[in-house]
């Protein structure tokens, strides 16, 4: 498959810059997998397409101020690190914009109780770096770091908390899994009040997930691993609901990602596993879905691995006219924008 199958021509104006005043006032796509009917709704409506027997699944990761500004200590050159993965509390691997080069071994301050020293570099750009602190590593970077905005977001967010879903709880993911912004408060009480069952679990999601796909076929694209965790609990409440004949609402491509990449099929039907690990299946069209039967998802980027998973669920001739449909009726794409049903 050619990687220019996911290309689309999309107006900048639609690009949302900011979020919408209320989480779920967002309008709502619905897309019919069976039949290919679209519909146009707000994320209100979503109760209108819920049953009380479905079980909701949804990402609790809560997105770290990932973005530091300190300088090498041996010339005093600016650097901006861009933390993308975890590997332990003081070792992570990043992305730095520096005046000069970074190299095996550079030193960095960012801040009189914060320091950094380069450990690896790699072809591509990305970088191991090792903290030193007189804190908690982890504390530190939450005092000085800064919540990191996607490129094509331009405006300064005045409210952190609207890149953070309202349930988000371990801290971890540098990009927010944007399909749960859009739940308020009052329609999460209303949809667990008529019985809805819901769990959560945990993807902390890197920015490779978004990268766009630049090699010419698709299989050509090395997908990185996320770290997740799914608790026994979830895991047995998930696949008790599944054989049972219950639909399983993933929110968000990422939801979608962990509950595939954690289950399997056996000759009593899909098991879901607890666990805690790294999650690197890369979803593609062909795709036999164990887990997910409904999926909310946002607007995606062009050659973008969500695109494909998304194609991979519905169909992606199927997703490619729901997008010029989006295009035509002025939704609003991306982090802060509008929201996409397909059952």
């Amino acid at each position: 498959m050619k990687t220019s199958e996911l290309d689309y021509q999309l107006p900048e104006e639609l690009i949302a810059q900011d979020p919408i005043e209320k989480r779920d006032n967002s309008r709502l796509m619905l897309v019919h997998r069976e039949t290919g009917k679209i519909e146009h709704k707000t994320f209100k409506d979503l109760l209108q397409f819920l049953k009380p027997d479905d079980l909701l699944v949804r990402n609790d990761t809560r997105v770290i101020p990932a973005r530091l500004f300190g300088k090498k200590i041996k010339t005093g050159g600016k650097v901006e690190a861009l933390l993308l993965k975890k590997y332990s509390s003081d070792i992570w691997e990043c992305l730095l914009k520096s005046s000069g080069h970074i190299n095996q071994g550079t030193q960095i301050l960012f801040d009189d109780n914060l320091d950094g020293t380069i450990l690896e570099l790699f072809p591509d750009g990305r970088k191991i770096i090792k903290f030193s602190s007189s804190d908690q590593v982890e504390n530190r970077i939450e005092k000085i770091g800064v919540i990191p905005l996607p490129p094509y977001i331009h405006h300064p967010l005045k409210d952190p908390e609207r890149y953070q879903t309202i349930y988000s709880k371990y801290k971890g993911a540098v990009a927010s899994p944007t399909a749960g912004l859009h739940f308020s408060e009052e329609l999460m009480s209303e949809i667990t009040r008529r019985g809805i069952q819901v769990e959560n679990v945990t993807l902390h999601i890197s920015l490779d997930t978004f990268r766009p796909i630049k090699v010419e076929t698709i299989h050509e694209h090395k997908l990185f691993s996320e770290y997740c965790v799914v608790k026994p609990e979830t895991a047995v409440a998930i696949t008790k609901a599944k054989r049972d004949g219950r639909r399983i609402v993933a929110v968000g491509t990422t939801t979608t990602r962990v509950l595939e990449s954690v289950s399997e099929l056996t000759p009593d039907g899909p098991v879901v596993h607890a666990f805690d690990g790294w999650a690197d299946l890369f979803i593609t069209p062909g795709y036999e879905f164990k887990i997910v039967d409904m999926l909310i998802t946002n607007f995606h980027l062009p050659r973008s691995t969500l695109i494909l998973l998304v194609g991979a669920f519905s169909g992606l001739d199927l997703i490619k006219h729901a997008y010029q449909v989006a295009i035509e009726n002025k939704y609003r794409f991306y982090s802060f924008g509008d929201v996409m049903l397909i059952i």
